[in-house]
């Protein structure tokens, strides 16, 4: 009787007609587990705002990137000029050697402010001027803002951006009077300018490449004629003849393509425009290295977009420039499409068959156990080991053995013996095939016996079983490993610095020359981008849009992988629902 006014006198007033055990199980909230309840649920809802948080900051600042913004003249105390676009400010607190340099009334302006300073980070571009794209301009220094029309901001090809105003302009060889062209006449020959470049580049990268590589060609076949025959035989001073031949007549055309190139440059030469900083400094360049300008002060809302548009526009469809913090990524969209594909090709049926051995052939016992717990354990190698793995087993054992055996002519220059694109996805597929091992064993186990021994029963084999009834319901779950290797392999960086991804690969893996598609070069990839530009580049501050913006387009490529397999996995599920499992 005292136990349970003991128990009772804790908590709430019991019910009528309860008895002991019934009023401990009801009032204590460690019974029923309530607790655990709220801190399961609170753990869910803290990681659902954490991924949100950051796909929102992702989101934020790289949908922001492309937008123009205004070019604010600042004039400080001291009489100087900057001029530049806001990035961001922050708050900080002046050291003792800057405060000692400050005026009276610029103390107190910082006394006021309990010892703290607002300041603002401008980008001023010109860095071939000032040699370097950003200034922090602090409040106390500034004497006066304004945001002038007329104040130009230049995209160049070269050099980054210059912030400024035209100063000058050469058409045809001649100066001519600003004042007789407006923005829309300078842009149309800015235009013309940009369409003499990108032909100047098709001779040079495409049509004398082409004849570089017919001639680079008519070499290694001589050279393969020599190690085949020796240089003292028949067939080598026929096949020597014969490439002579071959190598003047491409020789001929490649000098007509470089004069029909360099007359384009003379041309271009004869159109150049002056610019001109806001501390009077001037710097002429040909209107063809301009690849775009505006007046940023002077935009209207339609103007803006139209500007925010291009740039997207090359984003997605040229060639990075400018230390890789300018220009698109073409090139990395399609090696990292390119790589997860193909390492996608080589996963699913390694991944695939060993669980269908595994699950439906083995006999299950300590071996299968212990090859079991092998794979599982592989999923927690660092990825970086794949990366030497694939370095020294793929490119320097087995690439180096494709080049003695199939390309001696090309030796030392190594063909398949060095990183590329076929390495780093065999190495990814090494690395994601023990996810699509334990989720094809899963899907495997979860098709009934029943339907098994039924199939056996009318007379199938164990292969038409596994391939007509087994294969077909566990399909939705195999793809369900795919979409996890996919996702994983997709924003792997660490082994592919070892195995073929390099900072500037401007020609695509795909071209016009035999076989067409060339597995061993090296390529570029979103991930690698993203490191290379907020890591590796000169200036931290100028990589960092472009950091966003490329994280953003990665997460966006998985996410469109990703939901394509889905799509495939739903499909397959609606084609059995009616199936039991």
């Amino acid at each position: 009787m005292s136990t349970n006014t003991e128990t009772t006198s804790n908590h709430a007033e019991p019910k009528p007609g309860m008895n002991a055990a019934s009023r401990r199980y009801t009032t204590d909230l460690t019974a029923t587990g309530e607790p655990f309840l709220w801190g399961l649920g609170g753990a869910l809802a803290l990681g659902i705002l954490l991924v949100v948080g950051f796909l929102v900051l992702i989101f934020w600042n790289g949908i922001a990137t492309f937008w123009p913004k205004p070019i604010e003249v600042v004039t400080l105390n001291s009489g100087t000029v900057v001029a530049g676009e806001p990035t961001r400010d922050n708050v900080f607190k002046p050291g003792d050697g800057l405060l000692e340099r400050l005026t009276e009334q610029d103390r107190e302006i910082i006394d006021s402010n309990v010892g703290f300073a607002h300041r603002v980070l401008y980008r001023t571009g010109n860095y071939d001027l000032y040699n370097e794209d950003f200034r922090w301009v602090s409040d106390f220094e500034i004497a006066k803002v304004e945001t002038p029309p007329g104040m130009y901001l230049f995209e160049r090809q070269e050099w980054g951006v210059f912030i400024g105003r035209i100063a000058g302009l050469v058409l045809d060889g001649e100066s001519r009077n600003l004042s007789d062209y407006d923005r829309a006449a300078i842009q149309e020959q800015q235009e013309a300018a940009r369409e003499r470049f990108e032909e100047i580049r098709h001779i040079e990268r495409d049509e004398i490449g082409e004849v570089n590589y017919y001639m680079e060609q008519a070499r290694l076949d001589l050279k393969r004629v020599a190690l085949d025959h020796g240089r003292d035989s028949g067939e080598y001073r026929q096949a020597e003849r014969e490439t002579e031949q071959q190598i003047t007549e491409l020789q001929r055309e490649y000098e007509q393509l470089a004069a029909r190139a360099e007359a384009i440059k003379e041309t271009d030469r004869r159109y150049r425009i002056t610019l001109e900083e806001i501390g009077g400094e001037q710097k002429e360049l040909p209107l063809s290295e301009i690849v775009r300008f505006y007046p940023a002060n002077d935009l209207s809302p339609f103007g803006k977009a139209a500007v925010y548009f291009s740039r997207w526009g090359e984003f997605l469809t040229s060639e990075p420039r400018e230390a890789n913090t300018e220009g698109g990524v073409l090139p990395a969209i399609f090696g990292t499409v390119a790589m997860t594909l193909i390492m996608v090709v080589f996963v699913a049926p390694l991944g695939v068959i060993t669980a269908l051995y595994l699950r439906e052939y083995a006999k299950q016992g300590r071996l299968v156990s212990i090859v079991r717990i092998s794979v599982n354990n592989l999923a927690g190698v660092p990825s970086i080991v794949y990366g030497v793995f694939g370095l020294g087993f793929f490119a320097y054992t087995l690439g180096g053995g494709i080049d003695a055996l199939f390309y001696p002519e090309r030796l030392p220059s190594p063909t398949f013996g060095t990183g590329g694109i076929l390495w780093a996805s065999l190495t990814l597929a090494l690395l994601t095939v023990p996810v699509v091992i334990v989720a094809s064993e899963e899907a495997l186990s979860a098709v009934p016996r029943s339907m098994r021994e039924g199939s056996l029963a009318c007379g199938a084999s164990t292969w038409q079983t596994l391939r007509r009834v087994v294969l077909p319901r566990a399909m939705p779950g195999i793809m369900t490993g795919l979409i996890l290797a996919m996702a994983r392999g997709a924003g792997e960086v660490a082994p592919l610095m070892l195995v073929g991804v390099v900072k500037l690969a401007p020609e695509l893996p795909v071209d016009g020359f035999f076989p067409y598609v060339h597995l061993e070069r090296s390529f570029m990839h979103l991930g690698f981008h993203i490191f290379d530009v907020g890591f590796q580049s000169r200036n931290s501050e100028a990589g960092k849009p472009m950091v966003y913006v490329t994280t953003m387009l990665l997460l966006a490529l998985i996410v469109l992988m990703n939901a394509s397999a889905i799509y495939i996995r739903n499909r397959l599920k609606k084609r059995f629902a009616g199936s039991a499992f």
